[in-house]
């Protein structure tokens, strides 16, 4: 919705902060532009007591009292308001009632010349004050994507696609998936990485794979698929070294631990595994592009899958699936069933004895990619 089809008070919240900001941002540009002159204004509303907000809702009031005397019109945005959710300073009794004050006013708001903006994270939909912004203006509400959220791979897709656009560029299927699954639910970082592409590919009119791979930062959660993915790809020398990058990066991250490598492997040994089923299903093919494997993971029939949404491989990201359907070609059903074995021995070890972590995991990952688990499987 352009800033132009708006009602002259605007509610923007969600506890998508970039995108709020973003939006906010384009709204009251828009405003000062059409109306010109210097008496528009921006009030902080980000406070830390009730006394701070009644300072703030005060010196609102007096901006919507006070008439443009420089230009036709005058946008007051109401910036990071903290008091409309639940929070502490908004049950107190004072700010209540002030923004019941409030709402009074602003039934009466001029709307000839003058804009009113407010910006806030969390909003009480309960509440009089909001459900008059409701009836009296627009509300627009962003929510931040989430890794429990199945649509935030295609919405933060449409996002960096749409961003890339207005470039006058292009990127590819696989290049835009391996984009987001190295940014992750990250609004504001997809941004960031998607300037620093379009920087580093110069003139070019297209972003291939390479270039991704080449300059985007891989967040926490895709720089946890490393280990999957060597594993995937039977490279005994690259996993070890990338076990060994783990690790060390365990003396620092107390949220990282030996047992949560181990779940990580065992994720990716039950993906490739319920992929070696589809494929004998045939309700995939190996050998297509990432474009066509995303169409026929939508004909997979849900009522087959596992509904625990931690087991379903329908609800990982489709690249995602897609590296290890390749990683899949390089192990035999039997050995992927007899690694998830050793994976298990590894867990009573890890849990039960006092062995070293790092030389439990490294000679489960040498069974398994050398074959040697039970002597070399068929």
């Amino acid at each position: 919705m352009g800033a132009d089809s708006l009602k002259p008070i605007v509610l923007v919240w969600g506890d998508d902060e970039f995108g709020v900001k973003q939006r906010a941002r384009q709204i009251y540009q828009q405003w000062c532009s059409e109306w010109g002159g210097l008496d528009h204004e921006i009030i902080d509303a980000n406070v830390s007591h009730s006394g701070e907000a009644l300072t703030a809702l005060a010196k609102l009031r007096e901006a919507l009292q006070t008439l443009p005397f420089f230009g036709s019109g005058k946008a007051i945005w109401f910036r990071d308001c903290n008091f409309l959710g639940d929070e502490r300073t908004a049950s107190a009794q004072v700010v209540t009632e002030d923004l019941l004050d409030l709402t009074e006013a602003l039934k009466r708001f001029p709307s000839g010349n003058v804009r009113l903006l407010i910006t806030a994270g969390k909003v009480d939909k309960r509440k009089t004050f909001y459900k008059a912004l409701d009836k009296l203006g627009t509300v627009e509400s962003f929510t931040a994507w989430s890794l429990d959220d199945r649509n935030w791979t295609s919405e933060a897709e449409a996002a960096a696609r749409r961003q890339i656009q207005t470039f006058k560029k292009q990127i590819s299927h696989e290049a835009l998936a391996r984009l987001v699954v190295s940014v992750g639910p990250n609004a504001r970082q997809l941004t960031n990485e998607v300037e620093k592409v379009l920087l580093y590919i110069g003139e070019r009119p297209e972003i291939n794979f390479e270039d991704v791979d080449a300059i985007v930062t891989r967040n926490k959660q895709s720089r946890a698929f490393a280990l999957g993915d060597a594993l995937g790809a039977r490279d005994l020398p690259q996993l070890l070294r990338t076990l060994d990058e783990e690790l060390w990066g365990m003396r620092t991250d107390r949220q990282k631990s030996a047992i949560g490598l181990l779940y990580g492997l065992i994720s990716k040994v039950r993906v490739m595994i319920f992929l070696k089923e589809m494929l004998r299903e045939s309700w995939i093919k190996a050998d297509v592009d990432y474009n066509r494997f995303k169409a026929q993971l939508e004909k997979v029939p849900t009522d087959a899958m596992p509904e625990d949404r931690r087991f379903n491989p329908l609800s990982m990201n489709a690249y995602v699936l897609f590296k290890a359907l390749a990683h899949a070609k390089h192990y035999t059903l039997a050995e992927l069933i007899q690694a998830m074995e050793v994976l298990l021995e590894c867990n009573q070890q890890l849990i039960f004895s006092t062995l070293d972590e790092a030389l439990v995991l490294q000679q489960a990952l040498v069974k398994i990619v050398s074959g040697t688990a039970q002597g070399r499987l068929p």
